[in-house]
């Protein structure tokens, strides 16, 4: 299973966001049992400004390198069935018709 692992959340972009955002969730956890809503507003502010946070890291190359795209199985170069015809359709010689 690891060798086919595509690298999900390994930069410190990805990181940075989560923890942000997992720190944000959890005072808005702790501030709906203390019935504060404008402290649960800013939680909800705090776990937007994660999600922020790791796209401007991202943009300044922190973020995970783009993995090589791979044709789709089974559509690799085989042409289909309208591709593989030709322009003009030939006798059983070979010769235009």
């Amino acid at each position: 299973m690891a060798a086919n692992s595509h690298g999900h959340g390994n930069s410190p972009a990805a990181w940075t966001g989560v923890t942000i955002a997992l720190i944000g969730f959890c005072l808005g956890g702790v501030f709906t049992v203390m019935a504060q809503p404008w402290l649960v507003l800013a939680s909800v502010v705090v776990v937007a400004l994660g999600g922020v946070a790791a796209l401007v890291m991202r943009s300044m190359g922190l973020g995970a390198e783009p993995a090589p795209q791979r044709p789709a199985p089974g559509n690799a170069s085989v042409p289909g069935p309208r591709e593989s015809a030709p322009a003009e359709a030939a006798d059983s010689r070979g010769a235009a018709v």
